[in-house]
């Protein structure tokens, strides 16, 4: 083995349905390096330092809903992070917290394999940690964010902070664009029949991404195809954004491949 045993863990709430553990577990046999990782419900932001110290996690993955509260009680963050307002990764060296974010590279990346992202404007339904990532992405590649979001005044300070245009909810039908991406949990197991949009309004995008992962095929999407938009699923995100922490956590290259292959077998066995 290359490495002495190291400790991972994936912090949020729900976790149950996360397939980190079995995509980081896959990743670092691959890689051989002795490492565990295991999901871990939690539901107060501030025990999250104490239980890594407790456990001796050497990193971690924070989903909804921590992933801006958690920033507080990180002693440096990266400046992406910084800039985005969020934290999806924790890297724990000597019992200090470094916070980064690989939310926004996983969402650029997973863009970039279907459409070029410079001069394409995109609305972003959310205002949470993966829509601040998405929107700073999409900046960062020369592309024009929308907010879109249900509750106004957090639709609002996410556009001013980034510098883009907001629409609420109900006004979505007035944006035209190249794609839609939905970075609220809204269609993600075990609500698999709720959409965020109606299907009626994904006739004013060429493209619609929906960031969850689980189900593959989320309702959004499926609406989506019916209407003939071309689609992608959260996966290539979620295996991108894992990659990255990898690579963060051990300064070596992921079998990127064969993480997207064990998360589609294991998402396609669950819809067989």
């Amino acid at each position: 083995m290359k490495n002495n045993s190291r400790t991972f863990a994936l912090f949020g709430n729900p976790v149950a349905q996360s397939l980190s553990p079995l995509m980081h577990g896959a990743a670092f046999r691959a890689m051989e390096i002795d490492a565990s990782y295991r999901a871990l419900r939690m539901e107060n932001v501030r025990d999250i330092p104490v239980k890594m110290e407790e456990l001796d996690i050497n990193g971690a993955s924070i989903t909804i809903p921590h992933k801006t509260g958690i920033m507080r009680y990180l002693d440096t963050v990266s400046g992406s992070a910084a800039r985005i307002g969020a934290v999806n990764t924790i890297t724990r060296t000597n019992g200090r917290l470094q916070g980064d974010n690989t939310d926004w590279t996983g969402i650029v990346l997973a863009l970039s394999e279907a459409l070029e992202i410079k001069g394409k404007r995109f609305a972003v339904l959310g205002a949470g940690g993966a829509a601040r990532a998405a929107v700073y992405g999409i900046i960062n590649e020369g592309g024009t964010p929308v907010v879109v979001n249900r509750t106004t005044e957090k639709g609002e300070q996410v556009a001013k902070e980034f510098g883009c245009d907001f629409y609420p909810l109900e006004e979505i039908q007035k944006i035209t664009g190249d794609c839609l991406i939905n970075t609220t949990p809204v269609g993600m197991f075990p609500n698999m029949d709720a959409s965020p949009v109606s299907a009626k309004m994904l006739e004013h995008f060429k493209w619609v991404m929906d960031t969850i992962y689980n189900p593959l095929e989320t309702r959004l999407l499926k609406d989506a195809a019916r209407a003939g938009r071309q689609t992608l699923s959260g996966a290539a995100m979620f295996v991108h954004q894992g990659a990255q922490q990898i690579r963060i956590w051990t300064g070596l290259e992921p079998p990127t491949n064969l993480m997207k292959k064990v998360v589609l077998e294991r998402l396609r066995d669950e819809t067989d």
